[in-house]
């Protein structure tokens, strides 16, 4: 359990968002299991999804294309799950980075990821900062960190969540904490990273539930903006956001691990583009699926679910495989190259 004092504790405690020693949610929240006990008990059991792909994911390499600066100033790599490697006008941001083998409390058991990571962070260098969503174990990866912590890279994570980072390893100079709607301009003026509401938990453990934040992420440069949902269910937030700094050049908002029973923690592919349309439309670039088997539906049920949804819709959807770099406002709708790997 994270141990906060000093400065941290003061900044913890100030919180608008902490109440009663823990931080809560702007509005309220159904507890994630209330009535869809059987629904979720029946899918475990019953269900017959294929959690699981029957062979490995096609992952290309990025390397290469890394080499040049993108045309429009404005490239994305997804590299699984919420990892994500943004260059946005010269600055580059990775997101999440989960690069163990597993998404659990220990490295040689869980849920294990269903294809290798597109590059090493030694690739990716340089990385001007890493943005970190929140505390659950498919988003704070201990040994990924570890690696950063040595590389001497920056992080902007939510509040309280840097006492994990100190733990692992990390500079307590490079750490900025941020409470929702609060700003920081990283090193040369480029950029500003905003956190911003997300409707979600924290935890890793038994006992601190909710005793971190979590938050959503607007990142802004003079000629681009671009969100980035981390976990976060359907909430009015959304749309505040979207008045506040949309429309956005690229929205990246989570489609998997969804159930009725989650929707108030999770969007999946229906209420991510109710959330696109909240945040002010848009190119859709889903993320949070096809790397570890966190729910009960199939593995590539919600990228399947979005783009008939899409379709039908008129929403501007962009699918990139794993390791494929894209520049969002140039590039082709969906790629549904996760249909030949079950064939």
């Amino acid at each position: 359990m994270p141990k906060f004092s000093g400065r941290r504790l003061e900044r913890v405690q100030s919180s608008r968002q902490f109440r009663g020693g823990r931080f809560v949610n702007s509005g309220p929240m159904r507890r994630p299991m209330e009535g869809s006990s059987f629904s979720l008990m029946r899918d475990l059991l019953f269900g017959g999804k294929k959690r699981s792909p029957k062979k490995p994911l096609p992952v290309e390499s990025p390397v290469s294309a890394w080499s040049s600066a993108p045309k429009t100033g404005l490239r994305i790599t997804w590299l699984g799950h919420s990892s994500l490697f943004i260059e946005c006008d010269g600055v580059r941001i990775l997101t999440d980075p989960v690069f163990g083998k597993h998404a659990s409390p220990v490295s040689f058991a869980g849920r294990k990821r269903f294809h290798p990571v597109p590059a090493t962070l030694e690739e990716m260098q340089p990385i001007d900062a890493v943005l970190l969503s929140h505390d659950h174990y498919d988003h704070l990866c201990k040994p990924t960190v570890r690696k950063l912590a040595k590389l001497g890279i920056p992080f902007v994570t939510s509040l309280g969540v840097g006492a994990w980072l100190e733990e692992f390893g990390v500079d307590p100079a490079k750490i900025t904490e941020l409470d929702w709607w609060e700003s920081h301009t990283l090193p040369g003026g480029v950029m500003t990273v905003t956190a911003t509401p997300a409707q979600h938990f924290s935890g890793r453990g038994l006992r601190d539930r909710n005793v971190t934040l979590w938050s959503s992420w607007v990142l802004r440069t003079d000629r681009h903006k671009v969100f980035y949902s981390a976990d976060t269910g359907l909430n009015d937030d959304l749309r505040v956001i979207g008045e506040k700094f949309g429309p956005f050049d690229v929205t990246m908002l989570e489609i998997g691990a969804s159930h009725p029973a989650w929707a108030d923690i999770h969007l999946g592919p229906a209420n991510a583009l109710r959330a696109l349309e909240m945040l002010g439309g848009g190119t859709l670039l889903p993320i949070h699926w096809g790397t570890f088997d966190l729910a009960l539906h199939s593995w590539e049920e919600p990228a399947e679910t979005l783009v008939t949804l899409a379709a039908k819709s008129g929403a501007r959807v962009i699918t990139p495989p794993l390791g494929r770099p894209v520049e969002p406002t140039t590039a082709e709708g969906p790629t549904p190259w996760w249909r030949d790997v079950d064939r």
